[in-house]
């Protein structure tokens, strides 16, 4: 079965999509059957991927709302072993249209169910909110990959997803995880970067990865041409730093 992760963080601009999209490609590049699931309605993981989505085809908005399968919704990447489930700009209606269904937290659960003998990895990238698509993707989720960006207000948002996580284990999934944070957006030159890093390790020992994701010219670049890093500078820093991620992700389930 598949082991479903959700690349989640409240505040935008943290490295989610980055980390969801660049993760997958390596999982995906080590042989590991992998699905990113686009949860977001601005669809930056679609694009990341250098899709653009057909008429008419089936998307993540209509698995949830119930109108297509969710095998029907996948498209393939150009990276061997990576699948998309993409999303367009209607998924912000699907939140709304799910307001007054039964069930609703659980629609993104059931339909990744079907999926999980078909894959080894199904990453969720989320959207900046705690709102209901979200809440989607905590039911849905196995374990939790966090992104932390290395600024000054990185633990106050931590401390607020993880009450937010609290109130989802006790009332919606009680067997979620928190698989752990990866910092992200690393300028190792900056005296606060590297404060906020011992920090983090500090308040959540054992719960942060090794691989520190840095800022680097060629992650920002790569989805402006729709390319994965993988795909984009395999050789660049960025580039090393999911790659050692990636490693450190299999060798949690190995």
């Amino acid at each position: 079965m598949a082991e479903v992760l959700a690349v989640v963080n409240q505040k935008g601009g943290v490295g989610k999509t980055t980390t969801s999209v660049n993760l997958g490609s390596f999982l995906a590049n080590q042989g590991k059957k992998t699905l990113v699931v686009d949860l977001d309605p601005q669809a930056n993981a679609t694009a990341g991927v250098g899709l653009k989505v057909p008429e008419k085809q089936p998307t993540v908005y209509e698995v949830i709302i119930g109108t297509a399968s969710p095998e029907q919704a996948i498209l393939t990447t150009r990276v061997p072993n990576l699948h998309i489930m993409p999303a367009t700009p209607d998924l912000a209606g699907g939140a709304i249209e799910l307001m007054d269904q039964p069930n609703r937290e659980y629609r993104l659960r059931k339909a990744l169910k079907a999926l999980g003998e078909h894959y080894q990895f199904i990453l969720i990238d989320c959207p900046p909110s705690l709102g209901l698509l979200t809440i989607n993707g905590l039911v849905a989720a196995d374990r939790l990959l966090i992104p932390v960006q290395c600024e000054f207000y990185a633990l106050e948002g931590l401390h607020q997803l993880l009450n937010t996580i609290k109130l989802v284990r006790a009332h919606l999934n009680p067997k979620l995880q928190v698989l752990g944070a990866v910092l992200t957006m690393y300028d190792r030159r900056t005296a606060l970067n590297r404060k906020i890093v011992r920090e983090v390790r500090k308040t959540f020992p054992g719960h942060v990865f090794e691989s520190i994701i840095p800022r680097n010219t060629e992650l920002a670049e790569a989805p402006s041409v729709g390319k994965t890093i993988l795909e984009y500078d395999a050789d660049s820093r960025g580039a090393k730093a999911y790659e050692y991620l990636s490693e450190e992700v299999i060798s949690l389930y190995s």
